[in-house]
C-alpha cells in the first residue's frame, strides 16, 4: 500500500473523509518525513488536520502549543469524539487540578496519548519540561503561530520562549500554522522559532463565502445592528467591541429587545466566561458579544455572522476575526461599522507606548482606515494585504463591488503622487504625501520645510479620500512599495518609475452617486439538503444529544454531514460510515439514535432511497405564509421581516392581504403604533367603517393625500378586515 493510500484510509478511519483540502496531505508528507513545516491556511482550510492526522499515524505523543485554554478543550473534546479512546487526546493547563493533571502524565507515559495541548506558560515550567524529557515526541506544532511577531495582532512574549524550551525537551520536527500572517510576520515567526528552512505551504487567503460590508457608524447603530441581527433570525453571529464596557452594554441592549445575547471579555469571572462560551457553542444563545479575547480557533463551523461593532486595530485581526463565519462553507456575512473617529480613538491608545511599538501600531491603524474608506473590491485589498494576487475585476460578496462605480483617469495626480515620492527620497508615509499635495500645514510639513516644494497644495481641489484611494491602487497596481522595516515609508518601484517616464492611463474607481443604490447582498444557501424537513428533523436531534451529553452539536455531526443524511437516507451502520465527516468511531459512538430516526422517517413517509434510484422529499406547504405569521406573532418589524423574505413592502403587504382575507386574524398594532399618529390611523378606520367598498383607490380619493400614504391606508385595511372580519 503507497503512503498515499495509508493516509487516505486513516483520514476515512478516524475522521471520516474521503479526500483531503487543499495542501493538507502534502503537508502531513511533509512533517512525516521528519521536516520542518510552515503552514499559512486561513480559518476553516482544515490547519487542524495538518497535526492531528500525522500524531495518529507517528509513534510518540505531538506536543500542540496553543494560546487558549477554551481552543484546547474544544480540540481535545473533538478528538476523543473521532476515537472510541477519551485518552488519545489531553491538555495540560492552569485549568487543572494536580490530581487530574497526574491522570494525564499517566496516560501520556502509557503511551495512550497522541496530541497534548499545552500553553506555552505551562511549556515554560520547569516540572513540565523535565516531564516531558521522559516522553517520545513525535513533533511540536505552534498553532496560531503569528502570535511569536511584533507586527502580527496578537503579540504575545512568551510565545518567543517556544524555541529555547523545545531545545531542552528534546529535538523534533516542528509545524508552525497559523491562518493571519503577512510575508513580515511569516519571516519573523520561522526565525524565531528557528525554522528558516522549512518547507512553506501557502493556501489562498480567499474565504469565496464570505461576504465582506464597511456600514458608516450612525446614531442609530444599535437599531441598525439588531434590524440585522434580526435578519438573520435562527442564525449563529459574533459580535466584537474593543472596550469590556461595551460589550456588557451592548449584550444587555440585545437581551431587551428579545434577542439571546450574552457577553464575553477578559475582565468577567473564568467560569462565567467557559459557562457563556459552551451556551453559544450549545446554541443555546444566538449571539456572543465579546471582545477579541473571545474566539481564536474556536471551532465552530456554522458561525453566520460577524459584526465589527468597532473597527480593529489591525487587518490581521480584523481577517481572523471575520474567518470565524462560515467555516463549514455556508453563508458568513462579515459586517464592519466604521468611523474616522474609532481611528482617532485607537491612535490615543497608542500614547505613552515605546516609539517602535507606537509607529508599528500606527501603521497597522492606518492600513485598517484605508480599507475601511476604499472604494476597492474588499477582497482584492485584503489579499494584496497577504501577498497574494486576486485577478477577478468584481468578487460579487462585497459592498464595493455591488455599488455602482464609475472609473475616473487619476494619471495626473498618480505622476504628482510619484514625483512627490522622489522627491522626499522616499522616506515618508502616505500621509504626509498626501498633507503635501493638498497642502496642509501640519506640523511635520512645517518642521521639514515641505511646504516649500513645487507639489505643495497642487491637488488641493482633490479629496483625501481620492489620493489615498490613488495611492492604494498605486500599490496593488506595483507602482509603489511599503517599506515595513521602516513602518510604512513609500518606495517607488522600477514600474513607478517606468510610469513617470511614460505615463499611461490610470484608472480609479470612485462612488457614483447617481446611480442606483447597491444590489442587496444574496443569501447563501445555509442547507444543500435535498430534503429540508429530515435535515430538521437531524437538527433537532443532535440538539438535543448535545445537550444530554453536554458537548457542542458540531461535535457529534457538523451540517453538512446531516445534509448528505438528508438526501441519502442511510439505514444502517455501513451505510451511515459512509457519510462524509462520519467515520466509525463517530457512527459508533452516535449512529444508532440517527438511524432509527432516519428509518422511522422512511417509511412513515414512504421514501425511495438513492439505492432505489429516487428520492422523494415531503413537500412544504404555504411555508412563506406560515412563516409570515409566526413573525407577526413575535412582532417583528414589517420592514424587517420584508428585507428578510426578499420582498419590498408592497409584496409583503400583498401577502399579508391574501392571509387575512382569507380568514385568518392578524394582529399588526405592534408595527402601525410604531410608524403612524393616533388621529391618522383613527382617521383611516372611521373610513373603511362608513365605506362601501374597501377599494385602495377610493380610499386614497376620500382621505388626505398630502398626510395618508397608500401604505398607510394599506395598513389600517388590514387591521381593519382582520378585527372585523375574522
Amino acid at each position: 500500500m503507497t503512503r498515499h493510500e495509508q493516509l487516505l484510509k486513516a483520514l476515512r478511519l478516524h475522521f471520516g473523509f474521503e479526500t483531503f483540502k487543499g495542501n493538507q496531505e502534502a503537508i502531513i508528507e511533509n512533517l512525516m518525513n521528519g521536516n520542518d513545516t510552515f503552514v499559512l491556511m486561513p480559518t476553516g482550510g482544515g490547519k487542524s488536520m495538518c497535526y492531528q492526522l500525522p500524531s495518529l499515524l507517528m509513534e510518540g505523543t505531538a506536543i500542540v502549543i496553543s494560546p487558549l485554554i477554551a481552543l484546547m478543550k474544544n480540540q481535545v473534546d473533538a478528538m476523543r469524539n473521532f476515537s472510541e479512546e477519551d485518552g488519545v487526546a489531553h491538555f495540560i493547563n492552569s485549568s487543572l487540578s494536580r490530581p487530574e493533571i497526574n491522570a494525564v502524565k499517566e496516560d501520556i507515559l502509557a503511551g495512550k496519548t497522541k496530541l497534548l495541548y499545552v500553553a506555552p506558560e505551562s511549556l515554560n515550567k520547569d516540572e513540565n519540561v523535565d516531564f516531558l524529557k521522559q516522553v517520545k515526541i513525535s513533533f511540536y506544532a505552534v498553532d496560531e503561530a503569528h502570535c511569536i511577531s511584533e507586527w502580527g495582532h496578537d503579540f504575545r512574549p512568551e510565545y518567543r520562549r517556544i524555541h529555547p524550551i523545545v531545545q531542552r525537551i528534546g529535538k523534533a520536527p516542528i509545524i508552525a500554522l497559523t491562518a493571519t500572517a503577512t510575508p513580515k510576520v511569516q519571516h519573523d515567526i520561522q526565525k524565531n522559532l528557528g525554522i528558516l528552512k522549512a518547507k512553506v505551504f501557502k493556501s489562498s487567503f480567499n474565504r469565496p463565502n464570505l461576504y465582506y460590508e464597511v456600514r458608516d457608524k450612525t446614531p442609530d447603530l444599535d437599531r441598525d445592528l439588531i434590524k440585522f441581527i434580526r435578519q438573520m433570525e435562527g442564525k449563529s453571529g459574533i459580535i466584537y467591541c474593543l472596550s469590556r464596557k461595551t460589550v456588557e452594554e451592548l449584550a444587555e441592549t440585545l437581551k431587551v429587545n428579545h434577542i439571546t445575547a450574552l457577553p464575553y471579555h477578559a475582565g468577567m469571572d473564568s467560569q462565567q466566561r467557559s459557562e457563556n462560551q459552551d451556551a453559544f457553542l450549545m446554541e443555546k444563545v444566538q449571539v456572543i458579544v465579546a471582545t477579541i479575547a473571545f474566539g481564536m480557533g474556536i471551532d465552530k463551523p456554522d458561525v453566520r455572522f460577524v459584526v465589527h461593532y468597532d473597527i480593529p486595530k489591525s487587518l490581521e485581526g480584523y481577517y481572523q476575526e471575520t474567518g470565524r463565519a462560515g467555516r463549514d462553507g455556508g453563508e458568513g456575512k462579515c459586517i464592519c461599522f466604521y468611523s474616522p473617529k474609532d481611528i482617532e480613538r485607537l491612535r490615543k491608545f497608542q500614547q505613552g507606548k515605546p516609539v517602535a511599538e507606537q509607529e508599528i501600531g500606527n501603521q497597522l491603524l492606518f492600513e485598517t482606515m484605508s480599507y475601511a474608506e476604499s472604494t476597492i473590491c474588499r477582497r482584492k485589498l485584503l489579499l494584496h494585504y497577504f501577498g497574494e494576487e486576486y485577478t477577478e475585476e468584481n468578487c460579487g460578496m462585497c459592498d464595493n463591488c455591488r455599488k455602482q462605480y464609475k472609473n475616473i483617469d487619476a494619471s495626473d495626480l498618480l505622476s504628482l503622487i510619484l514625483e512627490t515620492v522622489s522627491q522626499l527620497k522616499e522616506k515618508f508615509k502616505a500621509e504626509h504625501i498626501v498633507d503635501i499635495l493638498k497642502g496642509n500645514e501640519t506640523a511635520d510639513v512645517l518642521s521639514y520645510k515641505h511646504n516649500e516644494l513645487e507639489n505643495f497644495g497642487s491637488a488641493s481641489d482633490t479629496e483625501e479620500s481620492t489620493l489615498h484611494a490613488i495611492i492604494r491602487q498605486a500599490l496593488i497596481a506595483g507602482y509603489l512599495n511599503k517599506d515595513i522595516e521602516s513602518y510604512g515609508d513609500l518606495k517607488m518601484t522600477a514600474e513607478g518609475k517606468k510610469f513617470m517616464r511614460k505615463p499611461t492611463v490610470f484608472k480609479v474607481p470612485i462612488e457614483d452617486t447617481e446611480a442606483e443604490e447597491e444590489m442587496e447582498p444574496q443569501n447563501i444557501s445555509n442547507s444543500g439538503a435535498a430534503d429540508d424537513v429530515m435535515f430538521s428533523i437531524l437538527k433537532d436531534l443532535r440538539r438535543k444529544i448535545s445537550k444530554r451529553l453536554d458537548v457542542p452539536p458540531f461535535v457529534i455531526f457538523q451540517d453538512p454531514s446531516l445534509e448528505a443524511m438528508a438526501t441519502s437516507y442511510p439505514i444502517t451502520m455501513e451505510e451511515l460510515q459512509n457519510i462524509p465527516g462520519v467515520g466509525a468511531g463517530k457512527a459508533k459512538r452516535y449512529g444508532a439514535e440517527f438511524l432509527k430516526v432516519i428509518k422511522e422517517y422512511v417509511e412513515e413517509n414512504e421514501i425511495i432511497r438513492p439505492e432505489d434510484m429516487r428520492v422523494r422529499t415531503v413537500a412544504k406547504k404555504s411555508s412563506t405564509k406560515i412563516s409570515i405569521i409566526q413573525a407577526i406573532d413575535r412582532q417583528v418589524d414589517l420592514d424587517d421581516l420584508a428585507l428578510s423574505k426578499g420582498m419590498d413592502m408592497d409584496e409583503l403587504l400583498q401577502e399579508i392581504e391574501a392571509i387575512v382575507y382569507s380568514g385568518t386574524k392578524l394582529n399588526i398594532d405592534y408595527f402601525i403604533h410604531e410608524i403612524m399618529e393616533s388621529d391618522k390611523e383613527e382617521e383611516i378606520y372611521e373610513y373603511f367603517q362608513n365605506a362601501e367598498t374597501d377599494n385602495i383607490h377610493k380610499a386614497m380619493e376620500v382621505l388626505d393625500e398630502d398626510d395618508i400614504s397608500e401604505i398607510d391606508v394599506r395598513l389600517v385595511r388590514i387591521k381593519f378586515q382582520s378585527e372585523l372580519g375574522n
